[in-house]
């Protein structure tokens, strides 16, 4: 088994926010931090470089303020970019899986060395430890805490400061040290930066209670509902296609939901998302789950809701259209 590297990012963003944001790179890394945990799950090796920003260089005062790094700091002792990648690429080594605290570092690492021109080594798909989604997994909830109460929580010593690249990637080792994480070790997830460009690359995870799936890219939303691939339901424990009792429906255009049923496995829910890649187009990442009666209900629930939404959409708009219509009536009958 090879190591693990724990990753964590401090980014700087436009002083000014969306005004002032690059599209291609809204947050602009300025400090990598990673430590290395053996098979053991014992720190060996930590990992920390500054950079030198080029895109932003006022520092956002929210930044400044939670990290206390300042615009001189970067500059004196900061390194470029494309340096401190290679350095810590070497650092990293061949055999290795990273693990996160919370989904955006590896998206925001991609984003920036794509910017600066590097090339993306990491396979595909990169698939990683999001030890905070573990972390509430272990813990049986969906709460996404953040690493100062977790620490405290599992009575880690706080023996460095918090917000500052190393400082937090050393505690994420610890409480993956700390946590039951060989429990959960088939919890893998993925990150979504370089989506699937063909039919061939999608991606289908299974794991203790759902299975995933990943398209490829397509140009519109529309597209993607018309493959079967993505709006098939199938048991993934008897790979049985099965009848669907809900067809897919949403309420907000990016989720949709199905409910279908496996004679042998019982109800199952579909549920898609759809997401937009860096070049605009979408794709769709499918998860599908067994359950009960009670689960059935409730997207039996969510359907009658979503009915209800759209009649009283439909309604609205008839109501505004009549509204304009007499408007332009009674203007007409003055004229």
């Amino acid at each position: 088994m090879g190591q693990y590297i724990v990753l964590d990012l401090e980014w700087n963003q436009s002083p000014l926010g969306k005004d002032g944001s690059m599209d291609r790179l809204p947050f602009e890394i300025i400090e990598i931090g990673a430590v290395k945990l053996n098979a053991s799950l014992q720190i060996i090796s930590e990992f920390r470089r500054l950079i030198r920003p080029r895109v932003y260089r006022q520092m956002h005062f929210k930044i400044s303020e939670v990290t206390h790094m300042s615009m001189d700091e970067l500059n004196m002792e900061g390194e470029e970019f494309g340096k401190a990648m290679e350095e810590f690429l070497a650092w990293c080594g061949d055999d290795y899986k990273f693990c996160t605290w919370g989904s955006m570092d590896l998206t925001e690492l991609q984003r920036n060395m794509v910017y600066h021109g590097l090339d993306i080594p990491f396979r595909m798909p990169l698939l990683y430890y999001d030890l905070q989604k573990i972390y509430g997994l272990i813990r049986g909830d969906k709460q996404k805490d953040s690493l100062d109460p977790v620490v405290e929580e599992l009575g880690i010593a706080e023996d460095r400061p918090f917000h500052r690249a190393l400082d937090d990637a050393y505690y994420t080792g610890r409480i993956m040290a700390e946590m039951d994480f060989y429990s959960m070790v088939e919890y893998v997830s993925v990150d979504y930066y370089r989506p699937p460009e063909t039919e061939e690359d999608e991606i289908y995870l299974e794991f203790p209670g759902y299975a995933k799936f990943v398209s490829r890219m397509y140009d519109t939303k529309e597209r993607i509902l018309e493959e079967r691939r993505v709006t098939d339901m199938v048991c993934y424990k008897c790979r049985r296609t099965l009848r669907k009792k809900i067809r897919w429906f949403s309420s907000n255009q990016k989720f949709y939901f199905c409910l279908a049923y496996c004679p042998e496995h019982g109800y199952m829910k579909g549920k898609i998302r759809i997401k937009k890649s860096e070049d605009g187009s979408v794709f769709a990442v499918k998860t599908t789950k067994l359950i009960g009666e009670d689960g059935a209900a409730l997207i039996t629930k969510k359907k009658e809701e979503a009915k209800k939404k759209r009649a009283d959409r439909n309604k609205a708009k008839r109501a505004f259209r009549n509204n304009s219509d007499k408007s332009v009536s009674e203007e007409c009958g003055t004229l």
